[in-house]
């Protein structure tokens, strides 16, 4: 028997507690038991979860005005600078922004022990948090100088806007030279000493729809811990399977451009992070739910580490050279064991990103969803899928 199900029917069924809501990882367990038609029929639901680094992170921030007003040409926030060229009070803080005074490189490699993601951090935590805002005066906005304390209940809006993240699937780095590089995959020993990767796997929401059928602009999400939505497809939306059944093995594929309210967010799921030798950035939460509207969908979303496979990178030398091709793929079983083989060579393979954070976070959606405290939203739009053929572009140089 086919399964078609409806947004409205499956809102129907949460809201009188009936839904049926599972985990990736236990949709997987289920369809091994059960076989996928009778899964697909039975499941409503299916969680995500990821948690890891997501660099193209930052924050709206609607400061308020001073008496008298001011037009704030500069702003720092904890010694960080923040973007300002929007409006008077209003700013952006991107999660890789580093304080003016920050070392950075000289000292090789340098620590980045704080920056924008820190500051949101700190923001979500309720802590009191250093405003210095330079003007130029006008007429309308006479003050010139402001130096204060400011906390995250006292501004008017605070808005997390982040332009990529959730990528679809990651790099697998290694490094193939004589010397350590740090990079933002983490630091990488010489001589394929060690491999980094930062998806996770059959929980990570982009592959467990990698045509999106039901994740569009619209979607309601788990972010930083509260509510938030997808806005767009994110910035370097290459979508891509990465099934070796498909044949269509490619590069880090689809990434999601979210927003959500700031004052409802927690520091346990935005936490600003460190790499050295690389700069700072935020770790981001995400949780996407995935109706079972077919059996198509739940398909993908019963793919396992080992259906779904991560390209090997070599961030040494071709990758800082944008040197394309790769050393071959690796499935995330293959990865979550802790070792790999890499042009023969046995390595050990760590992840940047938490399985336990994410299984977390896949476990805290399904649970709001079955008290009927989360309803799914149909996307109103779209995001382009592997079938669209998109191009990267690169910079061209004169």
């Amino acid at each position: 028997m086919s399964v078609e199900k409806t947004y409205a029917e499956i809102n129907a069924k949460i809201k009188e507690g009936l839904a049926v809501v599972v985990t990736a990882e236990e949709l997987i367990a289920l369809v091994a038991e059960k076989g996928l038609s009778k899964a697909a029929q039975e499941v409503d639901v299916v969680t995500t979860g990821t948690f890891a680094p997501m660099c193209s992170s930052g924050a709206f921030l609607s400061l308020g005005h001073t008496k008298p007003r001011m037009k704030m040409q500069k702003v720092w926030l904890n010694g960080v600078g923040a973007y300002t060229g929007i409006a008077a009070v209003d700013a952006y803080i991107g999660a890789a922004e580093l304080p003016e005074d920050d070392p950075l490189n000289s000292n090789y490699p340098g620590e980045f022990r704080y920056g924008g993601g820190h500051v949101i951090q700190d923001l979500v935590a309720r802590k009191p948090i250093k405003l210095k805002a330079l003007g130029y005066g006008t007429d309308c906005y006479p003050r010139r100088n402001l130096e204060t304390t400011i906390t995250l209940d006292e501004m008017n809006e605070a808005i997390l806007f982040n332009p990529r993240n959730a990528y679809q699937n990651y790099n697998c780095a290694v490094n193939l030279t004589d010397r350590t590089v740090y990079t933002y995959m983490g630091m990488l020993k010489p001589h394929l000493g060690n491999a980094n990767f930062s998806t996770s796997g059959q929980l990570s929401p982009l592959l467990k729809d990698p045509y999106f059928k039901t994740i569009g602009v619209g979607t309601k999400i788990f972010l930083g811990g509260g509510v938030g939505y997808v806005a767009w497809n994110g910035t370097q939306h290459f979508p891509s399977m990465m099934s070796d059944s498909s044949q269509e093995l490619g590069g880090a594929g689809g990434t999601l451009a979210v927003m959500g309210d700031l004052k409802q967010m927690s520091p346990r799921w935005l936490v600003g992070t460190s790499f050295l030798g690389y700069g700072a950035t935020l770790s981001v939460g995400i949780g996407v739910p995935i109706p079972i509207l077919n059996e198509e969908i739940a398909r993908y979303a019963a793919k396992t580490d080992e259906e779904l496979f991560a390209p090997i990178v070599d961030y040494g030398e071709a990758y800082p050279a944008f040197t394309p091709g790769n050393l071959g793929y690796v499935s995330y079983a293959d990865l979550k064991s802790g070792k790999i083989q890499v042009n023969g060579k046995e390595i050990i393979s760590a992840p940047l990103s938490s399985m336990p954070r994410a299984r977390e976070i896949a476990a805290t959606l399904k649970s709001w969803i079955q008290k009927g405290e989360f309803l799914l939203t149909e996307p109103v739009k779209s995001l382009p899928s592997p079938s669209d053929g998109i191009i990267a572009h690169s910079i061209k140089e004169d």
